[in-house]
């Protein structure tokens, strides 16, 4: 795994990542998951982005949290709090036994130059758009994704055309539901995979959830999913290696998801800014132009400065319904000090997100 990649889940913000695991953090304190705490025990140190529990001494940064807390080995807990981040670390398609050989004899020949090895694996690792771009020329929706987006999240025919989601199925039977996002221009920067089966597969690998001396493994606890909506499931499976829900081609770019209706703004007309793509897709659906970020940590300066000359030159006003939730609203001040005018709309009593909100109303 990349050492950059590693860092950016190190510098998560750590009372997040425990929101994220099911703790209650108040005022940098949270009851310890690792015994049987009645006094809010666990401390969180924000300057250094660590934990340390002053009663049975369990300590350490955020990747530590995730594997002591869902019994996971470093990759395993990297790989979930990629996940849950938008942070992209692994291709969806895993290598096939002639590439992986062909990289370890390109690692291990003592003979290459290094730049000619650097090279290679940057084209490897590389996102190539031409690679992906006829998927979404004529777009295919299987049952299960006309289900999703038609069914349950109740979207405009309109938008699923509009975003050129497409679906596909892998050689396992696993549905995916693949969403594209372009740049301004329209150029294909990256993809999301969905997974359509990820709560019918979480819910058949589930395991008992009572804990005990002789299977300390065999407590899986209720998460947040992280893409932004709202939703609760039970994550992981003890002693295998966790489902995912989502997964990202090498380089992708995720950051700012519907780019190109900013072209579509007209001056002074308002642009909705929500957590995850669903959410987008439910905003557009009800009429409003909207773009996705999941994450403001992930922004680069080039997309601050993007949505800084909408406000400058278009007079553009933003808006954001947050996710009923400690990360709903952190993300909220977070965009709110690269965007100042942003303004906070609540949802009603009862909704997590706005998907839910807008299903609930239609």
């Amino acid at each position: 795994m990349n050492p950059d990649t590693i860092l950016r889940l190190r510098s998560l913000p750590i009372e997040g990542v425990a929101e994220r695991l099911g703790l209650r953090v108040a005022r940098h304190k949270s009851l310890c998951p690792f015994h049987d705490d009645h006094h809010a025990s666990l401390t969180f140190n924000t300057r250094r982005n660590t934990y340390r529990c002053f009663a049975c001494d369990a300590h350490g940064g955020t990747i530590d949290l995730v594997m002591n807390r869902l019994h996971k080995s470093f990759p395993d807990a990297c790989r979930w709090l990629a996940d849950a981040s938008n942070i992209i670390v692994e291709e969806y398609n895993p290598l096939s036994p002639t590439l992986k050989n062909q990289n370890s004899k390109l690692n291990n020949s003592k003979s290459a130059q290094p730049t000619i090895q650097n090279s290679k694996l940057q084209t490897q690792n590389s996102f190539d758009p031409s690679r992906y771009a006829h998927h979404f020329e004529h777009p295919w929706l299987s049952d299960e994704a006309r289900t999703f987006l038609f069914d349950e999240r109740r979207l405009d025919p309109r938008v699923v055309r509009w975003c050129r989601l497409t679906s596909w199925t892998d050689r396992q039977g696993t549905h995916w539901l693949q969403t594209p996002f372009f740049d301004q221009d329209g150029k294909l920067i990256g993809i999301q995979n969905r997974n359509l089966d990820y709560k019918k597969q979480t819910k058949e690998n589930l395991v008992p959830t009572n804990t005990s001396p002789s299977n300390p493994q065999s407590h899986i606890a209720p998460l947040p999913t992280g893409e932004g909506q709202g939703e609760r499931l039970f994550r992981g499976v003890a002693g295998g290696e966790a489902i995912p829900r989502f997964r990202f081609p090498y380089g992708s770019r995720c950051t700012i998801y519907n780019l190109p209706v900013l072209a579509m703004l007209r001056p002074q007309e308002p642009l909705y800014i929500t957590e995850g793509c669903s959410d987008c897709w439910a905003m557009l659906s009800s009429g409003h132009k909207a773009v996705a970020i999941p994450s403001a940590t992930l922004l680069s300066k080039a997309d601050k400065d993007l949505l800084r000359n909408l406000s400058d030159r278009l007079d553009t006003t933003f808006h954001m319904y947050p996710d009923r939730d400690a990360p709903g609203e952190r993300l909220f001040l977070q965009l709110k000090e690269v965007l100042p005018t942003l303004e906070h709309h609540q949802l009603p009593p009862g909704c997590k997100d706005y998907s839910e909100y807008y299903v609930k109303a239609t």
